[in-house]
């Protein structure tokens, strides 16, 4: 028997979800738990929704809320929603809890400490009729690598090139289309720099493995070649405190990506504490020191943000570890486990065009369990039974499951 991990990218609580959204991260994950659990694996499916952030400040703004409110009620939303179809959870928890931003900090603490968290002074990009900060993501403009107009100011995906804000030609804020304006701020970065050699050996293991999505690797390998620090902190005051003297009362807080991946870890420690064991988490995150195993994790998301799971997460954890070139030590958690797999699928179309919930090209979960209703269990014990059969029968085995399950002989053979 092994521990596995299923690590499910943590939907955010602006709105919402699609059916493109749950195509990514919520069916495949599902289905790959139940099949581990059946072949005899002790599995652990952890995720829940992601709560800072300036986009649910905008959309609570919109909604004229606190960005509390805002967060309960698409939490609640979001929970019936996987409810409705299906999905497997051991827990499903938030980024606001008091036990997130314990093991968030402690983590920001131990990165810093360890000498892999850098003061530096940037440029922030405020909205001029606001105030307020823009995320990176809230800005697009023209890509100074390949031309593509609608860059974001994180990233762009026509060409895949990570971008600051201050790169983009022609900036414009995402909200308004307003010009924004770039004032000095001091934050916190990653040093990604010193943490690339330990990055570069981890894909080269896993590209060895030959399990990993042709996609992903190539991606994963492609940032790692421009890799350069990372702020991981913002000038908003909703989210996270930064856990250290000078800087609790100032109106900054971690970056929402720092913290969000980190609830796979905190998911996991909170779910033990509810289990009764406290403890019990480490067997999904430590290697066993008497039986030498290591523990497999498998990080499920849509295509969007492999960069946050291939090479912000494990940074953060080695940073954390202190496997990079400033050394360290790790802190109270111990040494913590690299992903196994970063599971990335492509995005889900409709009419050849990609699922926008701003453009109204989109079907919403809450839609399509209402017009199918049980349709969640229905769906993934028939893709779980035909997997099954198909690893230990056969492919004619699995072709008479999903016959016996009412599909069609068309569905079936394909």
């Amino acid at each position: 028997m092994t521990h596995v991990l299923s690590a499910v990218a943590w939907p955010y609580a602006n709105g919402p979800r699609h059916i493109g959204h749950v195509a990514g991260f919520g069916v495949p994950s599902d289905v790959f738990s139940r099949y581990m659990r059946m072949a005899g694996h002790d599995v652990l499916m952890v995720s829940g929704t992601d709560e800072h952030g300036t986009p649910l400040l905008v959309a609570a703004d919109h909604e004229g809320i606190t960005p509390r409110e805002l967060a309960d009620k698409n939490n609640a939303v979001i929970v019936q929603d996987l409810v409705d179809l299906g999905l497997s959870y051991d827990l499903f928890t938030r980024t606001t809890t008091g036990n997130h931003y314990r093991v968030v900090q402690e983590m920001f603490t131990t990165v810093h400490r360890n000498g892999y968290m850098v003061e530096q002074t940037t440029l922030s990009a405020i909205s001029p009729s606001t105030g307020r900060t823009l995320p990176d993501r809230y800005i697009e403009g023209t890509c100074p690598i390949c031309g593509y107009a609608d860059a974001r100011g994180d990233q762009c995906d026509n060409c895949g090139n990570q971008l600051d804000p201050t790169d983009l030609k022609d900036p414009r804020s995402k909200i308004n289309g307003e010009t924004p304006e770039f004032v000095e701020t001091q934050h916190f970065f990653l040093d990604l720099p010193a943490l690339a050699g330990s990055l570069s050996e981890w894909l080269d293991e896993r590209e060895a493995s030959g399990t990993w999505r042709p996609n992903v690797i190539k991606f994963s390998r492609n940032i790692l070649g421009e890799i350069r620090p990372r702020a991981m902190t913002r000038d908003i005051d909703w989210g996270i405190p930064i856990p250290l003297d000078g800087w609790r009362d100032q109106p900054k807080r971690l970056y929402v990506w720092f913290d969000a991946v980190i609830g796979y870890l905190s998911a996991s420690i909170e779910w033990a504490r509810r289990l009764g064991e406290p403890e019990r988490w480490r067997e999904w995150w430590n290697t066993d020191p008497d039986s030498g195993g290591e523990p497999l994790s498998y990080y499920f998301m849509g295509k969007d943000n492999i960069v946050f799971h291939s090479q912000i997460w494990p940074a953060e954890l080695l940073a954390y570890d202190g496997r990079g070139d400033h050394g360290g030590s790790p802190g109270e958690y111990g040494t913590l486990q690299l992903p196994t797999e970063v599971v990335s699928s492509e995005f889900l179309t409709m009419e050849s065009r990609q699922f926008s919930t701003s453009r109204g090209h989109v079907i919403l979960v809450h839609d399509m369990s209402a017009l199918f209703p049980g349709l969640g269990s229905t769906l993934t014990s028939v893709v779980v039974s035909a997997i099954v059969m198909l690893e230990v029968l056969g492919p004619a085995a699995a072709y008479f499951a999903l016959v016996r399950a009412g599909e069609t002989d068309e569905t079936a053979r394909r």
